[in-house]
């Protein structure tokens, strides 16, 4: 099955007018937590980013939490390598705590789920350079950005799309009055 099929059967494809992570409105929210209650899914999609970088020599993969907490660690089972989590320090940006050892030199890999603005992979990016890892690549389950974002690192998607987004002054959706929905929190 392919990765958009595996959205699909799940779910996780809604429609509507949604309030994304990054402050952005769109038509389209990928609810990658329906995906992920199928260890089978999952397997199959950190299974394709683990084939693509197999060969990179990485020491950890490194996700952000929530959902990269899953995906690091799936990713790096099948990779046979540690994995660590980053996690919101004190409300501010993705750090690595709980003894989460990343030695200088370590060759990393990031994961994270849905890369719309890249703000999420960029704080777990400078947490990593500022303990002296490098970055060797960045894999999302879905990249849904319109123009190429540079991580400094290759970038491997399992599924690329085209969502529409919408700066909120800009939204279409809220000119016609439709309900805005914060996904992610029921």
């Amino acid at each position: 099955m392919n990765p958009e099929e595996m959205f699909r059967k799940s779910g996780a494809i809604l429609e509507g007018h949604f309030i994304l992570t990054s402050g952005l409105h769109s038509p389209v929210y990928w609810e990658k937590f329906k995906v992920m209650q199928y260890p089978e899914y999952v397997q199959q999609l950190c299974g394709m980013i683990a084939k693509h970088f197999g060969k990179e020599k990485l020491q950890l993969v490194a996700g952000p939490t929530t959902a990269g907490i899953i995906l690091a660690f799936e990713t790096a089972r099948q990779l046979g390598i540690r994995a660590v989590y980053a996690e919101k320090a004190e409300g501010k940006t993705f750090t690595f705590k709980r003894g989460a050892l990343i030695s200088p030199g370590d060759r990393i890999l990031v994961v994270d789920d849905i890369l719309t603005t890249g703000g999420s992979i960029r704080e777990v990016i400078t947490s990593i350079k500022e303990r002296g890892g490098i970055v060797a690549g960045v894999a999302v389950l879905v990249d849904r950005t319109d123009k190429p974002l540079d991580f400094g690192a290759p970038l491997f998607s399992c599924l690329k799309t085209n969502a529409v987004t919408y700066t909120p002054d800009k939204c279409p959706l809220c000119a016609a009055k439709i309900p805005l929905v914060k996904p992610g929190g029921s």
